[in-house]
């Protein structure tokens, strides 16, 4: 996998994924940016979300599971200092479908945590990294 970043001022830089899409990164201005696009550490935990999730809808989904929608929240806090890795994550899964069974969401979240999401064990293993879920019944 190739992954190109371009400079394009101040702190500003557009990435390019191997796929062709692109995104454009950028700092705050209290950092020397213009806050013209997403922090690469933001990026790592919507990462790290994405991949989560389509394993996760993709498990239940298998299971035959009427699922509806599906979000993750995930709230993190990095290291003072630098390295700011992050230290805690703590991603909230919101399901809503009909008849979700608990114990089939559990897992998914499970599965994806500790095995597929490659996301999530990377940055596990600098944080510390809890879930949770919620059900709502359509």
């Amino acid at each position: 996998m190739k992954a190109r970043i371009k400079w394009v001022d101040g702190i500003m830089f557009v990435g390019e994924a191997p796929s062709g899409h692109s995104v454009v990164m950028d700092g705050s201005v209290a950092v020397g940016g213009r806050d013209m696009g997403i922090r690469p550490m933001e990026m790592l935990l919507l990462g790290m979300g994405g991949c989560s999730s389509i394993d996760v809808i993709g498990m239940l989904k298998k299971g035959r599971a009427d699922l509806v929608h599906c979000t993750v929240e995930i709230e993190a806090t990095r290291a003072d200092e630098i390295p700011k890795v992050f230290t805690n994550i703590h991603v909230h899964y919101i399901v809503s479908g009909s008849n979700l069974k608990p114990a089939a969401v559990q897992r998914a979240i499970e599965l994806s945590a500790e095995k597929y999401c490659s996301a999530s064990v990377m940055l596990g293993k600098t944080a510390t990294i809890t879930h949770d879920f919620e059900i709502i019944e359509l």
